[in-house]
């Protein structure tokens, strides 16, 4: 298949630039995956779609304040940073801005108590570095880091909890796994009174966010290396709610990829490990039964999953219809329930 296959034309001003308020008030676009149809909802309604027994999988990733703005020690040139994956020992795969000239060997300060060492060059356009510091890295990053919001958002944050989800807990991801950002905790209480099991993945969001598709074929596409762990409670929970027939629904991109990745046998495994799974139209569903999803960037391998999944003609026709009414598109925008 080609890359244009998954274009659609977008106006700017549909592009979210803050997030819903209160977050579950958001538009929810409800989409049956065999037959196209629609309904326009709040997203406080998927309530109303949950059926006893429904296994909702959230990714408890927690989104770091990665984004560093320091100065090359040589020439005093001005350069951004964007943590991606930690290697260990205060070794880093980092993004530079401007990268060309960020060199083995070179130093940037961010602060004059924390600066790194460009250690090699990394596929994809990567820098490893070397942090060099006092005391202690988190509150480094804490007092000197932005959270790391896409390109297209031009608005400041009014606080980093806007791009964390409620339940976010282990530290590691370049970017909010978004669909999640539209849960509150009350709503989350309100899912499982009605019947539905909430069950934690971790997934590192990494540098293919930012890494668009370059191959007119979309199949000569490489995908991206990211992080996942599966507890064994969790692998065994999902396994019998799938032998006794219960709807896995998988909240966001990163759950659906864990999931998958995990599952390729038909059963989720525990543990962890790395992923390059690639999902595009003529993929074998292994796990997911339903995607609680935003709407994604044209041309993206996230749009390719969800056209996988549900029918590249049906996917289209909802954005279509979404664009016509003028629904909130990408990491702050509103939210699809495909099932």
């Amino acid at each position: 298949m080609k890359l244009e296959d998954f274009n659609y034309v977008l106006p700017k001003e549909l592009i979210a630039q803050q997030p819903a308020e209160p977050r579950d008030s958001c538009r929810l676009l409800m989409v049956d995956k065999k037959t196209g149809e629609w309904q326009h909802r709040r997203f406080r309604d998927i309530l109303d779609e949950i059926r006893p027994g429904d296994v909702f999988v959230f990714n408890n990733t927690k989104v770091i304040p990665a984004r560093l703005f320091g100065r090359r020690r040589e020439t005093g040139g001005r350069v951004e940073a964007l943590l991606l994956t930690p290697k260990g020992n205060d070794v880093w795969e980092i993004l530079v801005n401007p990268g060309r000239k960020a060199l083995p060997g070179q130093e940037i300060e961010f602060s004059e108590n924390f600066s790194c060492t460009v250690i090699d060059k990394t596929e994809f356009g990567g820098r490893l570095v070397k942090f060099h510091y006092s005391g202690d890295f988190d509150n480094w990053l804490d007092q000197l880091g932005e959270m790391p919001t896409p390109p297209y958002i031009h608005k400041k944050l009014g606080n980093k909890d806007e791009y964390q989800t409620v339940y976010a807990k282990f530290k590691g991801s370049a970017a909010a796994p978004t669909a999640g950002l539209h849960f509150t905790s009350a709503l989350l209480e309100k899912m499982k009174d009605k019947g539905a099991e909430l069950l934690f993945v971790t997934l590192h969001v990494g540098i293919g966010t930012f890494r668009p598709v370059a191959e007119e074929n979309i199949e000569d596409h490489e995908m991206h290396r990211e992080w996942y762990t599966i507890e064994k409670e969790t692998a065994q929970k999902v396994n019998e709610a799938k032998k006794e027939g219960r709807r896995i629904i998988a909240v966001g991109t990163t759950s659906v990829r864990t999931l998958e990745s995990a599952g390729q046998t038909g059963r989720v495994e525990a543990g962890s490990s790395w992923t390059q799974l690639y999902i595009y139209p003529g993929y074998q569903w292994q796990v997911v039964d339903a995607i609680v999803t935003n709407f994604h960037l044209p041309e993206s391998t996230l749009i390719m999953m969800m056209a996988s999944f549900a029918g590249r003609e049906h996917i289209l026709a909802a954005y279509e219809e979404a664009v016509r009414q003028k629904y909130r598109f990408f990491s702050f925008g509103d939210a699809m329930f495909l099932r």
